[in-house]
């Protein structure tokens, strides 16, 4: 099993908005295509404007085929159209447990 850590920042002030368009328009597209959602977070202190959500995959493999389906998705670029204005940056990462996590 493998995540990925997807941090955005959103812009000051939008962040109700942005979890609002998300959770109706995004959301059901990645469940459906994605699957495994680990969690998603918002921040409240510390680097603010922050969402952060993980996704689990069987491999490398698996979600490089589910990102091309994602972007597939006759639904997706309906949330795109209203997500990418609000979105400032974007931050990736593929986390690997270790052989003690929890996680694996």
């Amino acid at each position: 099993m493998i995540y990925e850590e997807r941090i955005y920042t959103i812009q000051i002030g939008k962040m109700g908005q942005y979890l609002k368009n998300y959770e109706t328009l995004g959301l059901p597209v990645q469940k459906e295509v994605l699957g495994h959602l680990v969690g998603f977070w918002h921040t409240e202190v510390g680097g603010l404007n922050k969402v952060i959500h993980i996704w689990g995959y069987t491999s490398l493999d698996d979600r490089l085929q589910k990102r091309k389906e994602l972007g597939e998705h006759p639904d997706w670029p309906k949330y795109l159209e209203v997500a990418l204005p609000l979105i400032v940056e974007q931050e990736n990462r593929v986390l690997i447990p270790a052989s003690f996590s929890p996680a694996k």
